[in-house]
């Protein structure tokens, strides 16, 4: 294990896309693609970054260590200097395997977030730029943060670019402007932001109640009795999370989102954006008000579920691909609702596979959507058809992401899943198997999704050539996926195949943070209990 200590490594990962992203748009006057390869290096050196912290955290065989129920957070970096002392805020990050997972996850997305719009993003480039790579460095301070205060500073700050990616650079849909989606998005989420500072406020107030001393810490926070404060200080931040999750009925503003979205824009959405609200509930809710969400456990659990039949059977009605697709997400977000509410280790270590399996599969389809309508100016699978014959390469990818998003054995996605329904079913079997029964609607969107794009009769050639002749081009045969965008997929894919044939390193080094989680949520209301039959309950699990 890295020896805890000061290490510049945790600023560099926040600072480098900010820098980065700032960069791009100084040169875009001078070089139109300067920007597009300042973007690439900048999200590569942060995942390299990430690669360097994780080898240095030496993870190896943890998940065969038990944790005592009282031993403090196991942090393996930590990076802490004074910000504004009279109020206890302080500019604190520090990392553990959970942490590192998802900076990890949004280094790797980011450079594909990149890639993925190297064609498609043709004016402003270098503000575009700025704006994405600035959202993915909120999302990575978001990961790092424990200061509650630096946590919501960057909670807020990463929706602003993710605004302008959509309003600047989205698709217009029948009915509704990408302003609408943009404005709908950031109301959504900066209400309920509003809301979970309510309740940091409230905690902090209590704390000082209590010791006298103000502080933000997450450290010093931890343990506050609260009493009768506990449940509605537990519901401010459930509802800040549930929104960006998105929990049924907050979902509201997803689906405009991502369908309005550019390509980049859904790829962050989809792969990491929507996981931070999965990472607050873990981080935050579970070890800080344990009671109060095991009282309130049952409630969040059935919303989940109702989520998983309500986001599949309406992705089952849609005809737009990224409709489609973002209602898969509200589905496959019911899944990670009751693997953080059960709360046993096997559940929780289940859903860091889920998050990394549905970060690279669901941006992986946006990023063939975005590919598709390139090609074809259209997202509407009834005008679709016949792929299969027409492209070498795209058809086969694009069944094997569906494959892998319904969940089928070799990809994380079925043994992220298949954790979390072993985890969850001691204490939640009803609830189980309702969720296993929603993995056939699961299998219908994805297989109708590749029936109507991939088979049935040829339209595709038609289609193209109608779009070449209202754009005044002549006839053109359609291009097939070209090296970048093929070396970009199966760099996606080769991970999720990682994940389901071995995911043990990502187990491992998840382990002792989820252990601990576990005991703090689990272990809450134990109370006048030795040590000794902590330990013994700990080896019997």
């Amino acid at each position: 294990m890295m020896e805890l200590q000061q290490t510049w490594m945790l600023p560099a990962l926040i600072a480098i896309p900010f820098i980065a992203g700032l960069l791009c748009w100084l040169v875009e006057r001078f070089n139109k693609r300067l920007p597009r390869w300042i973007a690439l290096i900048g999200m590569m050196l942060t995942f390299a970054l990430s690669l360097v912290l994780w080898q240095q955290g030496d993870f190896s065989g943890m998940s065969k260590q038990v944790i005592a129920p009282d031993a403090a957070v196991p942090w393996v970096a930590e990076f802490s200097v004074p910000w504004i002392p009279s109020f206890g805020i302080s500019f604190h990050l520090a990392l553990d395997g959970l942490s590192l997972m998802m900076v990890a996850l949004t280094g790797l997305l980011g450079v594909a977030a990149v890639a993925c719009s190297w064609n498609e993003i043709q004016r402003r480039v270098g503000f575009f730029h700025l704006n994405l790579l600035w959202s993915l460095g909120g999302v990575i301070g978001v990961f790092l943060a424990i200061d509650l205060f630096l946590f919501f500073f960057f909670w807020e700050m990463m929706l602003v670019p993710i605004y302008f990616l959509i309003a600047l650079w989205g698709h217009d849909v029948v009915g509704k402007t990408k302003e609408y989606a943009a404005t709908k998005f950031f109301i959504y989420t900066q209400a309920s932001g509003l809301i979970m500072l309510i309740g940091i406020l409230v905690l902090v107030i209590i704390s000082y109640a209590q010791t006298g001393l103000v502080s933000f810490n997450y450290n010093d926070l931890l343990g506050t009795s609260l009493g009768g404060w506990e449940y509605p200080i537990m519901l401010c931040f459930f509802i800040g999370f549930a929104v960006k999750l998105p929990i049924i009925p907050f979902h509201g503003w997803l689906p405009d989102a991502h369908a309005q979205a550019p390509t980049a824009g859904s790829v962050d959405l989809a792969g990491v954006l929507i996981k931070t609200a999965a990472y607050g509930l873990i981080r935050f809710v579970l070890p800080l008000f344990p009671v109060a969400s095991q009282e309130f456990a049952p409630i969040a659990i059935t919303l989940g579920t109702i989520g998983i039949f309500y986001g599949a059977w309406l992705a089952f009605m849609q005809t737009d691909m990224k409709r489609l697709l973002a209602y898969t997400s509200v589905s496959h977000m019911g899944f990670v609702v009751l693997a953080i509410y059960a709360g046993t280790l096997l559940s929780l270590q289940g859903l860091m596979i889920q998050m990394l399996a549905h970060g690279l599969s669901s941006a992986a389809l946006f990023i063939m959507a975005g590919q598709l309508y390139e090609r074809l100016h259209t997202r509407d699978l009834t005008l679709m058809g016949g792929m299969w014959g027409q492209f070498r390469y795209y058809a086969p990818i694009l069944m094997f992401f569906c494959a892998a998003l319904l969940g089928i054995p070799g990809t994380g996605n079925f043994i992220g899943e298949f954790m979390i329904l072993f985890g969850s079913f001691a204490q939640y079997p009803v609830f189980v198997v309702f969720a296993t029964f929603s993995l056939v609607l699961a299998g219908l969107y994805s297989l109708i999704l590749i029936h109507r794009a991939l088979f049935g009769e040829n339209n595709i050639a038609a289609l193209a050539e109608r779009e070449t002749k209202s754009h005044g081009l002549p006839a053109r045969r359609l291009k097939d996926l070209g090296k970048r965008e093929l070396s970009l997929l199966l760099m996606l894919a080769a991970g999720l195949v990682w994940l389901g044939l071995y995911p043990q390193p990502f187990l491992d080094t998840s382990s002792h943070a989820m252990q601990w989680i576990n005991n703090a949520y689990i272990y809450s209301q134990v109370t006048q209990v030795d040590a000794s039959q902590l330990l013994d309950v700990m080896e019997a699990r």
